[in-house]
């Protein structure tokens, strides 16, 4: 019976909106690494309509809701706010800065919210 729950739990926690997300962020940020701002300029749509998505999915069971909740709008309004510097032809050195802002604030969803953090948080 808790094998059955366990592994329910797994599913749960593996959070398709979030892997959807991380596809697009993947091939933009990556590039960027590599001054290549070329796939953000032609992905800033998608990374916003993944950025949305993610945020009005269910949060699975065992993430901080509360904490997970923030952190998705501060993704949301930061991709918002790449997709308008791409629209408005921003230089690519704003551009790079912004995307790593939005991978970071990525990462803080993937470490500091997820099932068991809040173990490791002072």
């Amino acid at each position: 019976m808790m094998a059955a729950t366990f592994s329910f739990s797994q599913k749960q926690a593996e959070w398709k909106e979030m892997h959807d997300f991380h596809a697009v962020m993947s091939k933009t940020f990556h590039p960027s690494e590599e001054n290549n701002l070329q796939p953000l300029k032609e992905n800033a749509e998608n990374l916003l309509k993944a950025a949305r998505k993610w945020r009005a999915s269910e949060i699975p069971d065992g993430y901080n809701v509360s904490l997970t909740t923030e952190t998705l709008k501060r993704l949301v309004k930061q991709c918002s706010a790449i997709n308008v510097a791409v629209k408005k032809k921003k230089d690519d050195t704003q551009l790079k800065k912004m995307i790593a802002e939005a991978h970071e604030i990525f990462h803080e969803v993937m470490e500091k919210c997820k099932p068991g953090a809040e173990d490791k948080h002072e």
